[in-house]
């Protein structure tokens, strides 16, 4: 028969295993958690430009933050635990990032990243968050490489479409429509800007070498001046422009060709084509804008079109958590980062739930890279699936081209289906 004292012993020795094996008791069922998982708190962290060039991205993080404070506050947090979203400032400089990184994982002991921002300053931090295996989800780049190297980085993951994709739907546009195009391409010189190149290209096929009459670039941090860049492209005889760049630098691109007297065919980049930048550069241009009948694309519902959207259920949902929770973001929809932000958000929140009583990294990741299936986000294109598989690590697909007129964008033709060749 075991003694009191024997039995107390036995029974604090359990307890403390279960502790350290990160156990939580919830009721009579065990809760799996990893570290930044608490019985009341999610911990999620990100690196932004909150400062520099690229702080119109800032936003995108707005956009989420406004909608984990409502699932906070009206839904009573993912099953009974509030998110925390902890973001620093990197201002989109790569040689910022990994510090950063560390500061979220091993000071703020995040449960996973979500959402990091930036191509550049993704990658420089790629190889740590594997090594460490904390994942780094959702990130908000477009990049192929999130996907296609998945095998080698099975901690990273993307969300939103990809850019060779984006660049070949432009491209097939281009040879059905405009065949004769001369097209000069400005491009971000990093792995960004070379996808949407290359995406470019490899639409275009064999046509391309007598298509594109020239390619001009800039570095991220560049000074926020693409005269010399436009002067470059128009000299070469092209009449169509292809930008590939981020917000501030395309808006500076567009303003200089206009005034100096080159208005080219635009294609404009999908993560530069928020409708506040172009109604800023037309007001700005006054009567000689010159950028009617720019074409982008999209895989976002535009609260902006009210005749289209105007009743819509998730247009209503996205205003009113940006009316009481948007710290910053207009309810009106003028800033598309903040539409993407909370759209990524609500896969986010998704994933978490299935996860359930599991928080361990681990199983969320193997969750995100292989076994989503969300046709219910309530910002993306009707029809839009958020899926992964175990040979498909692409988790948005789908867009459909658009066309700027006068304050706003039309869409235009299908919702293009990356997965259906």
């Amino acid at each position: 028969m075991i003694g009191f004292k024997r039995l107390a012993a036995v029974l604090a020795t359990l307890a403390l295993t279960a502790v350290a094996c990160g156990a939580q008791q919830s009721g009579s069922q065990a809760t799996k958690t990893d570290p930044g998982v608490t019985q009341d708190t999610i911990t999620l962290g990100a690196t932004y430009p909150v400062s520099g060039t690229a702080s119109f991205y800032y936003s995108v993080a707005k956009g989420a933050s406004a909608y984990f404070e409502y699932i906070n506050n009206e839904k009573g947090g993912v099953n009974g635990r509030k998110i925390k979203y902890i973001v620093v400032d990197d201002a989109y400089t790569p040689a910022n990032t990994p510090a950063k990184a560390r500061e979220l994982v091993q000071q703020d002991k995040v449960f996973l990243t979500y959402g990091n921002l930036g191509t550049p300053t993704n990658l420089a931090v790629r190889d740590y968050y594997n090594q460490q295996k904390v994942p780094q989800l959702f990130v908000f780049t477009g990049s192929s490489v999130w996907g296609a190297d998945y095998s080698k980085y099975p901690w990273t993951l993307g969300w939103q479409p990809d850019y060779v994709t984006e660049g070949k739907i432009y491209a097939r546009y281009i040879t059905q429509s405009e065949a004769a195009d001369k097209i000069g391409v400005l491009y971000q010189n990093d792995q960004y800007g070379k996808d949407y190149l290359n995406g470019l290209r490899a639409g275009l096929g064999d046509k391309a070498a007598a298509m594109i009459t020239d390619t001009a670039t800039y570095n991220a941090n560049d000074p926020v001046d693409m005269s010399s860049q436009v002067n470059k492209l128009k000299a070469s005889g092209a009449n169509t422009f292809y930008v590939a760049a981020t917000p501030a630098y395309a808006a500076n691109a567009v303003t200089n060709a206009v005034k100096n007297g080159w208005k080219p065919k635009i294609y404009m980049n999908n993560v530069s084509g928020a409708s506040a930048t172009w109604r800023g550069v037309v007001k700005g241009l006054g009567a000689s804008a010159g950028v009617d009948g720019m074409i982008s694309s999209t895989y976002l519902k535009d609260p902006l079109d009210t005749a289209k959207w105007g009743n819509n259920a998730g247009v209503k949902l996205f205003r009113d958590v940006m009316t009481r929770y948007g710290n910053g973001c207009d309810p009106s929809g003028a800033d598309s980062f903040c539409i993407s932000g909370m759209a990524s958000a609500f896969t986010m929140v998704n994933l978490l739930r299935q996860a359930g009583n599991d928080l361990t990294r681990k199983h969320v990741m193997d969750l995100a890279c292989c076994a989503l299936n969300e046709s219910d986000n309530p910002l993306l294109l009707p029809g839009t699936v958020v899926k992964t598989t175990k040979t498909d690590h692409f988790p948005v697909q789908q867009e459909q081209l658009q066309r700027w007129e006068q304050d706003h964008w039309v869409p235009f033709g299908p919702v293009l289906d990356a997965r259906k060749k």
